[in-house]
Formats: C-alpha cells, sequence, structure tokens
C-alpha cells in the first residue's frame, strides 16, 4: 500500500490555492476596468448633455442653429423603425429556430445551415446595408423608406435571435418532449404549449441584446440613405424618416462646439429609451421565468 505524503499534498494545494486567487483577482480587476470606463463615459456623456436636456430639445427637429436644434422627428422616426424590425425580426428568428431545432432533419445540410446562422452574427452591419440598398431600396424600390430600414435591420439582427433561440429549445429537458408526446399531443402541441413557454426566458434575452444593438446601428442607415434632416415625422411605413444615431453621427460631424453638446444630449435619450425597452423585455422574460 503506498503512503501519502502529507507534505507534497500540502505544497500542491497551496500552489493550487495561489494560482485561484490569482486568477480571481485578475478577473476581477478586468470586470473593473470594464465597469470604470463605462462609468466615465457615461458621466462625461452626461456632464456634456445634460444642461442642453429640456423640453424643447424634446419636442423640436433638427435645425442648422444648435439652440434651435431638437430630437423629436430622430425619436419618432427610431420607434417608427422598431415598430416594423422587432415583429419581422422575432417571427423570422423564432420561426426558423423552431424548425432547425424541432422540424427539420438532423443531416449535414441542417447542420451547415446551422453554422452558416452562426457566423452571419459576426458579420459587419455596414454589408447588411449593402443588401438591403440593394434588395429593399432598388430592387424591391422601398427608397429609404422606414419599411426598407426596418426590413434591413431585421436581417441584421436575425442570426443574433436565431441563435439565442436554438441555445434556449435545446436547453428544454427531453424528458418534457418525451411526456408530452406519450400524453398523446401532437408534434405542434408540444411545440407550443410546451417548449416555446419553456424557451421563452433564454429567447427574450437574445431579443433583448439583437433589439439594443438595431437601435443604436448607424451604418445600415447611411448606405441605405436615411436623412439627417427631415422636418416632417413618418405617418406611414412607406415613408422618409429620421433615426437617432444618424441625427447624433450627423451632429457630432458639425464644425459648431455646440453640437457636441447637443449630441451627448442626444445620446442621453437614446440610453433612456435603449433602457426602458430593456426594462419590458426583462419584465416580460421574469414573468415567463416564474411560470415555467
Amino acid at each position: 500500500m503506498t503512503l501519502v505524503d502529507k507534505d507534497i499534498i500540502a505544497k500542491k494545494r497551496t500552489g493550487r490555492q495561489s494560482r485561484n486567487q490569482i486568477f480571481k483577482w485578475l478577473f476581477f480587476l478586468c470586470t473593473m476596468f470594464g465597469l470604470a470606463v463605462l462609468i466615465l463615459l457615461i458621466a462625461d456623456t452626461l456632464m456634456d448633455g445634460w444642461s442642453r436636456l429640456n423640453l424643447d430639445f424634446l419636442t423640436n427637429f433638427n435645425s442648422s442653429r444648435a439652440e434651435n436644434a431638437g430630437f423629436f422627428g430622430a425619436i419618432v422616426g427610431s420607434l417608427w423603425l422598431m415598430l416594423v424590425t422587432t415583429p419581422v425580426a422575432i417571427i423570422l428568428s423564432v420561426g426558423t429556430a423552431l424548425y432547425l431545432e424541432e422540424y427539420a432533419p438532423k443531416n449535414k445540410f441542417t447542420e451547415f445551415i446551422k453554422i452558416n446562422i452562426s457566423n452571419l452574427a459576426g458579420v459587419p452591419s455596414v454589408v447588411f446595408g449593402l443588401l438591403g440598398l440593394a434588395m429593399f431600396v432598388r430592387a424591391l424600390a422601398l427608397g429609404n423608406s422606414v419599411l426598407a430600414a426596418g426590413l434591413t435591420l431585421a436581417l441584421m439582427i436575425l442570426p443574433v435571435i436565431v441563435v439565442a433561440s436554438q441555445e434556449a429549445i435545446r436547453a428544454v429537458p427531453a424528458s418534457v418532449r418525451e411526456a408530452s408526446i406519450g400524453m398523446g399531443a401532437t408534434k405542434w402541441q408540444t411545440v407550443s404549449r410546451i417548449i416555446l413557454p419553456a424557451a421563452i426566458p433564454g429567447i427574450i434575452t437574445g431579443i433583448i441584446l439583437a433589439i439594443s444593438r438595431a437601435i443604436g446601428e448607424t451604418a445600415p442607415l447611411v448606405v441605405i440613405g436615411v436623412p439627417t434632416t427631415l422636418l416632417v415625422t413618418p405617418s406611414s411605413i412607406f415613408d422618409s424618416f429620421q433615426a437617432m444615431p444618424m441625427q447624433i453621427y450627423s451632429w457630432v460631424k458639425m464644425p459648431n462646439e455646440e453640437f457636441q453638446y447637443i449630441a451627448a444630449a442626444g445620446i442621453i435619450v437614446l440610453l433612456v429609451i435603449l433602457l426602458l425597452m430593456n426594462s419590458v423585455a426583462i419584465f416580460i422574460r421574469n414573468k415567463f421565468s416564474n411560470r415555467y
């Protein structure tokens, strides 16, 4: 029988604990560094833009004079844009994820599709802007309308939601599916009443991340040709519109220093709207998490 040397065990244990502490503090410092940079950016934006936030800024249209410039048209235009982007992206992406995970045959072609969808999630947004320009703006003659921009952004965020939805659907235990089928439920009843409700928290998480990316994107809108100055709000999805990222981008380019502070105020409004949208999505996710 081999005797265990307690000194060797103690030495190895000490080395492992030391490495554990080193990595623990290293990861903590990485987290604190990112958090510190974020706080500095937010603080700098608040200091520059807080004094410019007032009712006139929220109710006026853009102007060539900094003291008269407002954000109203961009806010309304972005809300119209999200009204198109969000439902189109959710319906297409969740439907795709359900088909690939529950209905599609398990073969090499299906795996090929899954791999390419995952790769699309890393494609630069300007590429989707070029796709939208060729397909929606020119081929379908939609121009720089809300519908063209909304469909372009929906295609851009679709892979992100598909991948998140697939992971959420896979996380549902196989025993749940088998129990439902064993009780006599059809495939669709199992998917719609058991799998989809159980996967909703993970799906909503992917939707939150995707919509957060879409509402702050500028490159696809620049390629499509969304105007930076428009003194009317859209009345339908076929009208031209302004968007908050485009308006901020336009102000940042202005040589007048006053527009830099106006741009900071626009960033604050964009962050607030983004936080409100995320709060609603998180509330829905938590509600379903408690239920299932």
